[in-house]
């Protein structure tokens, strides 16, 4: 799994679980750097993706953007699925 310095790095796509198509969607809603993501709520990224794209966008979306989040935040380079229960917990 990657994991880059996450002082350093500067590409959404560098990030752990981050790959072209979600540095893209990233992107689509503002997000150019990796961190942009400090501090953002995942579950509001999702909303304004969904918006953005005109249409729901998949619930596991959401635990990209937490692993991403986390890890930029100072945690572990954890593989997404990790932050599935967390995301179910959080949606009913």
């Amino acid at each position: 799994m990657k994991s880059p310095d996450r002082n350093t790095v500067s590409k959404m796509s560098d990030l752990p679980n981050v790959g072209k198509a979600i540095s893209a969607d990233l992107e689509r809603i503002g997000l150019t750097h990796p961190k942009q993501l400090i501090g953002k709520d995942a579950y509001e990224l999702h909303k304004l993706l969904c918006t953005e794209l005109g249409w729901r966008q998949d619930y596991c979306i959401i635990d990209v953007f937490l692993s991403a989040i986390s890890y930029m935040e100072g945690g572990e380079a954890l593989p997404w699925w990790h932050f599935t229960e967390e995301r179910k917990l959080n949606i009913k």
